[in-house]
């Protein structure tokens, strides 16, 4: 079934202005009252979806896997975990979305499978040298008897990235032990995704998020990392710094140049949005393009600190980037593996106020956007989780855990898992704590000031206002005419924007304010952001039509509180 276009975009482009709501699928809604969420209760709660105003679903792995990493060890790429239900359970939750207009889009892990895909038990069954051991990464160690691994890299969860077999030889795994790393340089390797890929597409699928995408090839010889990393220091915290040798080979992009015409050969516009973590914004520029893929996480968003002088240079920078490889940004406040961002803003009140604002400023901005599950609901991080209950394998190597941002959805009800799944049903696989009865969905429901309602309306107005959404111009839009003035970059600081483009407004320190052009005969509307400890005044922006808090009025004009945001309209004159 067809899937509409958001107004004015041709159906192959959706994704270029598309909001994506992420699903973490053990998390989002339990059908079968097992404590775990799954596919069947995806199924339920998409009109959910739909009145929220969405336009796609990201749904994470829900693949045969024994779970050591919450799925993203996969021991079986064409099959529906029995925890998440079945294939049918996917058909029916796929041809029901479609027809509430949403399109889906599914985790592809191709870094790594599961120790328990059948690739590895036959590769632990045969010996060094052999063609099943050459589709992982399994080497000879060194010193004396090879004792010591390969080299000296490390795992992102932390400690060595080799773990030795009973046989002597020792295999990469850059994640969990359980998560062997393949061997993309072997022909046997890249055609089993491609086939994979058409598995997906073929039942449905409008695109893949590809996890770990920068990952796949590592540098010939498998060469140490070396004395680059500071004293006291994981390399995983030069990632996105610094070139390490299995992160952004050069090789990494023959596998995406192999994998668009896939996309391609498929009707209405499947995609791909990349994972990947680069050292430049022009080495990340390269994952993007008519050639290889369709978009990349735009992490810098995510990371900037609360304050307009953050905002404003990550902003300049996407949109600059998005000029230069010719797609719109990506923008992306929470996600899966990171803390909430209510929680990195302050926490309680105050990080729900700075939220608030953050989103109405990243709605207002050009490109696609990416929520996280519960961010409409304002959740905060649960930081308390008792040790024993947590499951992320991060934990147990380095004491870091993403259990608290995976915590399941309050839905309804007075006490947990607060309709999470159905009556009667076993407790969810982590616990809610109390004050979350206040932020369900049945709650925040019809309440005019909820975090929910908000995001309602704001979605809405992005949907409907002729200057929401669209490119930044120069980024693949026709429309979006105007040239490097309309992309917000530092030539159109000062300048007009193209329709679908950006304007910066002169405005008082803390503040930010940018304006989006709209079509001949359309009113303008302009984003502005108090960042600032005192309240402003908005006067000369127009009309308020949507603000993250109430807005005061005196004798100077509006006035915007501080960690508040607001979108304005001036009514066309002439």
């Amino acid at each position: 079934m067809s899937v509409s276009p958001a107004p004015g975009r041709p159906a192959e482009d959706w994704w270029k202005s598309a909001v994506v709501y992420q699903v973490y699928v053990r998390s989002f809604a339990d059908a079968d009252g097992d404590g775990v969420g799954d596919l069947a209760g995806v199924r339920s709660r998409l009109p959910y979806l739909r009145d929220l105003g969405v336009d796609a679903l990201w749904l994470t792995p829900f693949y045969r896997s024994p779970m050591v990493d919450g799925g993203y060890d996969v021991a079986d790429y064409r099959d529906v975990d029995p925890v998440f239900g079945t294939l049918a359970d996917f058909d029916h939750m796929i041809t029901d979305a479609h027809a509430l207009g949403l399109r889906i889009i599914v985790d592809i892990v191709p870094n790594h499978t599961s120790d328990a895909h059948p690739w590895f038990t036959a590769a632990l069954a045969s010996p060094p040298g052999s063609a099943e051991r050459d589709r992982y990464l399994f080497r000879d160690g060194r010193g004396p008897g090879g004792d010591l691994p390969p080299n000296d890299w490390e795992s992102i969860f932390g400690g060595p990235a080799w773990t030795r077999v009973p046989d002597g030889q020792w295999y990469l795994h850059l994640f969990d032990p359980a998560q062997p790393d393949l061997n993309w340089r072997h022909p046997e390797v890249r055609a089993e995704f491609e086939d994979v890929l058409r598995f997906w597409l073929d039942r449905g699928v409008d695109g893949f998020r590809i996890d770990v995408a920068h990952g796949m090839i590592k540098a010939e010889g498998l060469p140490d990392v070396g004395d680059g990393v500071p004293a006291g220091q994981r390399q995983v915290e030069l990632l996105g710094r610094a070139r390490l040798p299995y992160f952004d080979q050069d090789e990494v992009h023959d596998i995406y140049r192999a994998w668009r015409p896939i996309l391609d050969s498929y009707p209405g516009g499947r995609m791909a949005v990349a994972e990947a973590w680069a050292e430049t914004p022009q080495r990340l520029a390269r994952y993007i393009g008519p050639d290889e893929l369709h978009q990349a996480f735009n992490f810098d968003f995510l990371d900037a600190t609360w304050s307009a002088d953050s905002f404003r240079k990550v902003i300049d920078t996407a949109l600059a980037e998005a000029t230069i490889v010719g797609a719109p940004t990506t923008w992306v406040l929470s996600n899966h593996d990171k803390q909430r961002h209510v929680t990195r803003y302050g926490d309680g009140a105050l990080g729900l106020r700075r939220a608030r604002a953050a989103a109405l400023m990243m709605l207002a901005l050009p490109g696609s956007v990416y929520l996280y599950q519960g961010e409409e609901l304002g959740l905060p991080e649960v930081l308390d989780l008792p040790d024993e209950l947590r499951q992320d394998p991060a934990f147990r190597r380095t004491g870091e855990s993403r259990d608290g941002c995976r915590v399941p959805l309050p839905w309804s009800g007075d006490v947990p898992p607060y309709g999470f799944g159905p009556a009667g049903a076993a407790p969810a696989w982590l616990p809610a704590p109390p004050t979350w009865r206040a932020r369900s969905v049945t709650a925040q429901t019809g309440v005019p000031d909820s975090t929910l309602e908000l995001y309602r309306a704001a979605l809405r107005l992005r949907r409907d206002h002729p200057a929401l959404p669209g490119d930044p111009a120069g980024a693949g839009d026709p429309a979006g005419a105007g040239g490097p003035a309309g992309a917000g970059g530092p030539a159109g600081a000062g300048g007009p924007a193209g329709a679908g483009g950006v304007r910066w407004r002169e405005s008082e320190p803390g503040v930010l304010a940018f304006s989006r052009a709209a079509p001949a005969g359309a009113p303008e509307l302009t984003c502005v952001v108090n960042f600032g400890d005192e309240p402003v005044t908005v006067r000369d922006y127009g009309t308020p039509i949507l603000t993250s808090e109430l807005l005061a009025g005196d004798a100077d004009g509006t006035t915007l509180p501080t960690d508040t945001a607001g979108w304005f309209v001036r009514p066309v004159t002439g």
